[in-house]
């Protein structure tokens, strides 16, 4: 076997999940992932830096992708319109693997307190880096914040729906909608 594989990553993911379905997460050691893929230990540890962060494969990714797509809006768009292009940037974005793998992360995370501390994290992260995009376009803090949070409740509620048994919708058009629902929502709050 190739000592380095290319597609490495994305085998490790698939391995662990199926793992942590099998047998449960605290009962899945990173030898066994690295079985499972047919990969050593040490390869796994140049791409994770323990069994968590597979769960967390693409986090970074996703949150730089929400945050290109805010920067790249045009000059001028409102916090809300900057959010929504950050949205349609990461969802284009996403793959059939991407679709095919997000109902086991979420059956896997349902099984650890562990694993839903970390999705709560994740969620931070990428509220935080929707926020800074939006103060570099000169939003206010407060705007910058909510608009983020927003845009994270719509990423999730989309991506679920996404990979949903049955869905056939685009993923760049359930985040819009997403975002359009809580918009609509927010201004029921008044």
């Amino acid at each position: 076997m190739p000592r380095w594989e290319p597609d490495a990553r994305e085998r490790f993911v698939v391995a662990a999940l199926e793992l942590f379905t099998d047998q449960g997460y605290d009962e899945t050691t990173v030898a066994q992932i690295a079985e499972r893929a047919g990969l050593t230990r040490s390869t796994f540890f140049r791409h994770f830096a323990d069994k968590r962060e597979v769960l967390a494969a693409g986090q970074e990714t996703l949150s730089a992708l929400l945050a290109e797509g805010i920067a790249s809006a045009p000059a001028g768009a409102s916090p809300f319109d900057a959010v929504a292009a950050g949205l349609q940037n990461a969802a284009a974005a996403m793959t059939p693997f991407n679709r095919a793998l997000g109902p086991r992360v979420e059956a896997a995370i349902s099984t650890s307190t562990e694993l839903q501390e970390r999705a709560v994290l994740k969620r931070v992260g990428m509220a935080s880096a929707m926020a800074e995009a939006l103060r570099e376009r000169g939003v206010d803090d407060t705007v910058a914040v909510m608009a983020a949070e927003l845009g994270v409740l719509s990423f999730k509620v989309s991506f679920e729906e996404w990979t949903s048994d049955g869905n056939e919708a685009d993923l760049t058009d359930l985040a819009a909608a997403a975002l359009q629902r809580f918009q609509s929502a927010m201004g029921q709050l008044q």
